[in-house]
């Protein structure tokens, strides 16, 4: 079925890739060979990541972004539709190649490194996207990482009343200009530090929130949270856990937010959601091996059984 011919409460635009996950005991010096071991293989990227999540909690999810011609395009999109995740939007670029990273976790730390590739084909524009969808959706989820198409879904979302959250994990082109028509804009640590120029989270929060956002936050790692909530500040530390590596913790904190937002929970029941369910990832390799399943939800209390 067309994309445009269907519903979905999650429109998601931005990153896919293919991650490649080996467990190192400590980062190399240069120079040095380094032995990894336990790899596994997963799809990343960070809107890619939180479609995965809301789809397993049983929300139904379109995704847009660009793939390239290649085994890794297409590992990506099976990642995805086998979660039941429409792809009707990742188009391919032909003789461009895909989104790649391969990171090194450090288990012992919960550290990771991660090389990574962005996609070399052009990037979405704004023609390229289904406005239809995002009318109909509840809430639109972006990354930025195509500003132009980002922007103009963002806009067309807030003219249909529907919900924005942007995941701002990197202070790049068009990131502030996607604050000003978004609703929940919820930035890394550092994005936080690039903008204010210093490690002050708080300090960036109200720099964003003077760009019109009605929540806007910094994620801090094993350090928890920071939010500003209609001029209330909200602080958490983290869910203590013993990290095994941090892929994808960023990208299920903010599908565990923007899950709340489609069942109309509290920002603060938002948030929490969202940091335990971050939390929960860091436990195994990758991104999406360690997304807390319905049953775990429910036995957290956020959900009835």
């Amino acid at each position: 079925m067309p994309s445009g011919s269907q519903s979905f409460q999650v429109y998601g635009l931005g990153q896919s890739a293919l991650d490649y996950i080996g467990e190192i005991d400590s980062y190399p010096p240069p120079d040095v060979k380094c032995e990894f071991s336990n790899m596994v293989i997963q799809g990343g990227g960070p809107v890619a990541t939180a479609l995965v999540a809301l789809a397993r909690w049983g929300l139904s999810c379109a995704f847009a972004g660009v793939l390239g011609e290649d085994p890794f395009g297409d590992m990506i999109r099976t990642s995805l539709e086998e979660e039941g995740i429409d792809t009707d939007g990742a188009l391919v670029r032909k003789g461009y190649e895909s989104q790649f990273a391969f990171i090194a976790a450090e288990p012992g730390s919960g550290r990771r490194t991660i090389f990574w590739q962005r996609p070399t084909g052009p990037p979405l524009n704004s023609d390229e996207i289904d406005l239809s969808v995002i009318r109909q959706a509840k809430v639109v989820l972006t990354d930025g990482l195509f500003p132009e198409a980002a922007l103009a879904a963002c806009k067309a979302a807030k003219a249909a009343g529907v919900e924005v959250v942007v995941d701002a994990g990197s202070l790049r082109e068009g990131m502030l200009e996607l604050a000003r028509v978004s609703d929940y804009y919820l930035a890394s640590e550092a994005f936080a530090k690039a903008l204010v120029g210093e490690d002050k989270p708080l300090k960036a929060c109200e720099r964003l929130a003077e760009l019109g956002p009605r929540v806007v936050g910094v994620t801090l790692g094993p350090k928890g949270y920071v939010a500003l909530v209609d001029g209330r500040i909200i602080e958490r530390p983290a869910y203590q856990v013993e990290a095994i590596d941090t892929t994808g913790c960023g990208d299920v904190f903010h599908a565990g937010f923007t899950y709340g937002v489609v069942q109309g929970w509290d920002v603060e029941k938002s948030l929490d959601f969202g940091a335990w369910a971050a939390a929960m990832v860091s436990r195994k390799l990758g991104g999406r091996a360690g997304i807390p399943t319905l049953g775990e939800l429910a036995e957290q209390g956020y959900i009835e059984r």
